[in-house]
């Protein structure tokens, strides 16, 4: 810098909106946008989730609304994550691998209504298991590595029969996307897409979510065995790094605003595309606050957003996705 003040005054630039629009290093945008939604069975239901305001759980017509809701609002792609019956549940999570469950007749119903929308899928056993967790468990109560592997590739294939266009395998387990990729190729679906969560840590953040998919109070122990312990960096970037060399195009680094540094990381390292999930507890207490009158929704929500973009996201899971996309295009 060899300019000094006053012939340097940083102010000039931000006095005006449109001169903050033309300097601004970080631009967030309806694309950057995907959008979870949970689904519950029956018709015209839609199931308001109490400790995730403003969220709900829709029917799989209701979720062929939402489809067509996103691609007026220019988000696009949807995330989606069933809410299995009771009745459905089993201990190896049996109901994953039916090609007419919630998820795959979700993913026909956004094909549907908006073929122009992408459709990503999450790849875990823990929505469809009595235990509430990601893979198959032994007596001892460990969950088994390459037992559950082979379940999770006939998931993924199911759902990429289905019309899927991204798998998202969220479970952890070491393998897994080698395995799925492998499994892809062979079956013919050599454009779908892994977008492997591969750091992802064992959070407090996870809470309304496990009421969204009803796993919560039925999960038996903890996931610290196989999600990543919140004090590891270095970790974070070796599960990146073979994922990668397994076969994932993207990589979701979960949950997204306390892990900036995470973020920031993983791109210098990788220079891939990077995705952040905004999960339910950072919803929520944004929500919290907002119904507290702490702060403003619509700002914080842009805000903590943006600050995902900055950090080196090519885009962000978030449920504000539909508010965002409003408001970005106010």
């Amino acid at each position: 810098m060899t300019a000094a003040y006053p012939a340097l005054r940083l102010r000039r630039t931000r006095v005006a909106p449109w001169s903050r629009r033309l300097v601004a290093e970080t631009v967030l945008s309806p694309s950057d946008l995907i959008w979870p939604l949970f689904i519950a069975e029956g018709q015209g239901v839609e199931e308001p989730i109490a400790t995730l305001p403003g969220v709900s759980r829709w029917s799989v017509d209701g979720i062929a609304a939402r489809a067509r809701e996103a691609r007026d609002l220019g988000i696009p792609c949807l995330a989606l994550f069933p809410n299995t019956p009771e009745a459905l549940r089993s201990p190896d999570g049996r109901e994953a691998l039916n090609p007419d469950n919630l998820i795959c007749r979700a993913i026909r119903a956004i094909k549907d209504a908006a073929p122009e929308i992408g459709v990503l899928t999450d790849v875990a056993l823990d929505p469809y298991t009595e235990h509430g967790h990601d893979g198959l468990v032994d007596e001892a109560g460990y969950v088994l590595n390459d037992e559950t592997m082979a379940l999770l590739v006939e998931q993924a294939l199911v759902q990429a029969e289905a019309g899927a266009d991204i798998i998202a395998p969220s479970d952890m387990m070491d393998g897994r996307v080698a395995a799925i990729r492998a499994a892809l190729e062979a079956g013919g679906h050599r454009n779908v897409q892994i977008m492997a969560y591969a750091a992802k840590y064992a959070s407090a953040f996870y809470g309304p979510f496990r009421d969204a998919v009803g796993s919560r109070g039925r999960l038996k122990g903890d996931k610290r065995g196989y999600q990543m312990d919140h004090a590891n960096a270095e970790e974070a970037l070796r599960e990146v790094a073979l994922d990668l060399a397994e076969g994932a195009d993207t990589v979701i680094v979960k949950p997204g605003l306390p892990y900036l540094d995470i973020i920031r990381r993983v791109k210098e390292r990788s220079e891939v595309p990077v995705f952040a999930y905004q999960v339910s507890g950072e919803y929520a207490m944004i929500e919290a606050a907002a119904a507290a009158g702490m702060g403003d929704r619509d700002a914080l929500a842009l805000e903590t957003l943006t600050a995902m973009k900055r950090a080196g996201c090519s885009g962000m899971l978030t449920y504000f996705a539909p508010l965002a996309a409003r408001l970005l295009g106010a």
